[in-house]
């Protein structure tokens, strides 16, 4: 599909009941030694390295079979053909999928599933679904079928093999499941007497479309019309314990099977109910637009259901969730179950609400990172009209007062002066010095090995969501209550109640929609402010940051550098080395919690939690020869966080462009060399999918030149083709994207596509030009008119996606195409210029 992007939005009683298992998924039947099929190995194609024009040219020459890739509808369906075993050991280039942890493992593996089912007799109908644990197998073997994978690359030259990374084997969202399993019992699901379906999120919405694609889950598991689904989003509930964090690209990984589980138990036990009222048997009955039907045509609606369901305690049907082929809305494009409040306004973000005596504040805060106050003069400030109060807090003086404007007039009047912050006496320059000798240099050059060394500098990035932050703070003697958008509510609650002085059950936290995130509201800045500020004024507060607080007190994502060394010779890459080296990144969100609830053991391993981190995200999904990754961290005391991807936005940023450069060193051609080494078919039908759409190698004008860039990662996979005009170098712009994934069972197309349009503004911006300055210890740039984010005059007018078919359980996609689509601006910049750029962003 092509379709122009024109700009980014950074906008009672209950009685448990075991329900019959989830029978395992089954593998389509296959003989052992049978190869794949016609249309898989179609998929696949095969590259002859001893042909030397373009590879589009070479791919494109047969038209049809092996050697060609067929563009395939986003519906359509692909049998899979097995699932590859989980394995530590050396494996071939074909034995293991990227994203083969992801799916379910195995036919008597991780796809049986115990459900207990919570049933609460009330006259609302409310389900919860616990997904056991059952033990993980590896999957049955597939020699064959991997040994006639493998035969269709047979006429390309033998690769080194290459050693797996962790991430293979368990990435960071197989912890964060494993860390939320004891609770995911607790999820919620309710039939109301009004017959809507209300399933209670505990994650937060950022613009990401995730209560969408929850609603779609519950809709089709209970036959529900769509519009008769709501997803409100949980208050910080601490009993979920790991299971209320938000970020990983994991929201859709984890609570896929729990809402489907909890959907189909409760249609099982309205279809009970409407039989006993009809004194028929439930097998005759079947369930359609919120409602179960009788063969007579009797029909009975959900709402009238529900008090009666809420009392059945064995149902009379299987409660589990519909097979692939039974599916009717999950897969489909659909829009957004929220667009139109948005778009109306009747959409309330934190600044919206109307909390009884908030008032509006704001904070003068210090000129350079975490300063603090040395003198204070607010007596100008106590007498201008409206202000209602002046509050000192740590990170700075708040301003009360009836309005925003008279609160933002108030606190221009305070006469400050400020001590300096700890990093006062560094600038850009500084911070990268330091992260370049933070890591030991290589040894001496390899002798009688050709290889090739590269350095890149990343700049600190701004997470800059549309909506600022905002919090709403009701604190009062021996209780509080908050409202704020929260990726990371229990962890809020926690630190918010030991600041206060209260027992965590005296915080509520209620979670509220945000404008756009980027990892930026996995902190709580914010709220904790208005907490301490409600406290100290005995009233409750409405702080709102301004844009200019967050571009210089908020998080961004820190600087690094990255030296890579790979040999290579006989036509194989024998080593590659990257040693990464970032300013430390705050990582105080909760996710050490979870991993330790996961059963890492941080501190036995000798490990930080950012190098834990790295090691369950970061690999190289080459095959090439012996990989090692290395992190360094630079102590400074700056505002970081997790910017979208994390480690990947550079790390992988950073590798494929060496990829690209090693290719043309070798004298090959930079798609066929990704392909060629690629670990798994999944990976090498997605580069071969966009290299046929988007004409890989086709003639260019001068300044003009194609991109690739390839990026497998929480269960997904991903290429990016970017057609760059760079003849003014200053201002060079991306004209085309053509984009193939591949992240399995896809929830909702539509909002896939949009995910994988923001990752590529992302990459355009902070490819080319956007990023943060350090002055003196403070950060340069203070608003979009200085943080030069893409516009609208920078986002290509053709983006073409192609999604491939549903190949497993659903991987994540939230942060997937941000490295890619980075790395394609990059190699297009770069090939366009005949440059080889070091610093990113370029124009900085």
């Amino acid at each position: 599909m092509q379709y122009a992007r024109l700009n980014r939005v950074r906008t009672g009683r209950a009685r448990a009941i075991e329900a019959p298992s989830v029978p395992a998924p089954t593998p389509p039947p296959q003989a052992d030694g049978a190869p794949p099929s016609p249309g898989r190995r179609a998929k696949i194609g095969r590259v002859d390295p001893s042909v030397r024009p373009s590879y589009a040219q070479r791919r494109s020459r047969s038209g049809t079979g092996a050697g060609a890739v067929r563009a395939r509808p986003i519906r359509r369906r692909l049998p899979r053909e097995g699932f590859p075993p989980i394995s530590t050991s050396i494996a071939s280039p074909d034995s293991t999928d990227p994203g083969g942890t992801t799916e379910p493992a195995a036919a008597e593996g991780t796809g049986r599933r115990r459900f207990l089912t919570y049933l609460l007799a009330a006259p609302t109908l409310t389900v919860a679904a616990r997904l056991g644990l059952d033990a993980a197998a590896p999957a049955s073997a597939q020699a064959a079928v991997q040994a006639a994978a493998a035969a269709q690359d047979a006429a390309a030259p033998p690769q080194l093999l290459g050693l797996p990374g962790i991430p293979d084997v368990l990435d960071l969202g197989d912890a964060m499941i494993l860390a939320g399993l004891p609770t995911s019992h607790l999820l919620v699901l309710e039939i109301t007497p009004a017959g809507r379906a209300a399933l209670h999120l505990p994650r937060l919405e950022v613009g990401q479309g995730l209560t969408t694609a929850i609603a779609m889950l519950v809709a089709e598991e209970l036959d529900a019309k769509l519009t008769d689904v709501d997803v409100p989003l949980s208050d910080g509930r601490p009993e979920l314990l790991f299971n209320q964090l938000t970020g990983g690209s994991n929201s859709v990984r984890s609570l896929y099977d729990p809402v489907r589980a909890a959907a189909a138990a409760a249609r099982a036990r309205l279809v009970t109910a409407a039989a006993n009222r009809w004194n028929v048997p439930a097998t005759t009955l079947r369930t359609a637009d919120s409602a179960v039907l009788a063969p007579d045509g009797r029909r009975l609606g959900y709402g009238e259901l529900a008090a009666d369901a809420a009392a059945v305690v064995l149902p009379a049907v299987p409660g589990t969730p519909k097979p692939a082929d039974q599916r009717r809305l999950v897969g489909t494009p659909t829009g957004r179950i929220d667009a139109r409040d948005i778009v109306t306004g009747r959409a309330k973000y934190a600044g919206d609400l109307q909390i009884p005596g908030a008032a509006p504040t704001v904070v003068a805060r210090p000129t350079t990172i975490n300063g603090t106050l040395k003198s204070l003069d607010a007596s100008v400030a106590r007498a201008m009209p409206g202000v209602l109060a002046v509050v000192q807090i740590p990170s700075g003086v708040a301003v009360l007062a009836e309005t925003f404007d008279q609160a933002l007039k108030a606190r221009d009047a305070l006469r400050t002066t400020w001590n300096p912050g700890p990093v006062a006496d560094l600038s850009t320059a500084d911070i990268q010095a330091q992260l370049r000798a933070a890591h030991a240099p290589f040894l001496l050059p390899p002798l009688l090995t050709p290889y090739l060394d590269g350095e890149f500098d990343f700049a600190f990035v701004n997470h800059a969501p549309m909506e600022v932050l905002t919090a709403v703070a009701d604190v009062r003697p021996g209780r509080a209550e908050l409202w704020f958008a929260a990726q990371s509510p229990i962890i809020a609650q926690q630190t918010i109640a030991a600041e206060l002085g209260l027992p965590q059950n005296a915080v509520t936290v209620h979670v509220v929609r945000g404008g756009g995130s980027f990892g930026r509201r996995l902190f709580f800045d914010a709220a904790l402010e208005a907490a301490q500020i409600s406290q100290a004024a005995g009233r409750p507060v409405k702080l709102m940051w301004t844009r200019n607080d967050d571009m210089r007190h908020g998080r961004m994502r820190p600087a690094s550098h990255h030296r890579i060394r790979a040999t290579y010779g006989l036509g194989q890459v024998l080593t590659w080395e990257h040693r990464a080296a970032t300013v430390r990144t705050d990582l105080s969100h909760g996710l050490g919690e979870a991993l330790t609830g996961a059963g890492f053991n941080l501190s036995l391993a000798g490990l930080s939690l950012a190098q834990a981190f790295f090691l369950l995200t970061e690999k190289n999904p080459y095959n090439v020869g012996i990989p090692t990754q290395l992190l360094a961290e630079l102590p400074l005391a700056m505002h970081t966080g997790s910017w979208r991807s994390v480690y990947s936005g550079m790390v992988r940023v950073a590798d494929e462009i060496m990829m690209d450069e090693l290719a043309r060193r070798m004298g090959q051609d930079e798609v066929a060399f990704r392909r060629a080494r690629v670990r798994g078919a999944a990976g090498q039908a997605v580069l071969d999918t966009v290299a046929k759409a988007g004409a890989w190698g086709r003639p260019m004008p001068a300044g003009h030149a194609q991109g690739i860039g390839y990026h497998d990662e929480n269960g997904g996979r991903v290429a990016y083709l970017v057609e760059l005009d760079a003849s003014d170098r200053a201002n060079p712009r991306v004209t085309k994207a053509v984009v193939a994934a591949d992240v399995g069972q896809v929830i909702n197309p539509r909002g896939l596509e949009a995910q994988l349009t923001g990752a590529l503004i992302d990459g355009i911006s902070v490819i080319l030009q956007a990023g943060n300055h350090i002055d003196n210890g403070a950060v340069r740039e203070g608003s979009y008119a200085d943080f030069h984010y893409a516009r609208q005059r920078h986002t290509p007018p053709v983006v073409e996606i192609h999604l491939m078919p549903p190949s497993g359980a659903p991987g994540g996609a939230g942060e997937l195409g941000v490295p890619a689509a980075s790395a394609a601006v990059a190699n297009a910049y770069a090939r366009a210029t005949g440059t080889s750029p070091r610093s990113f962003p370029i124009n900085f």
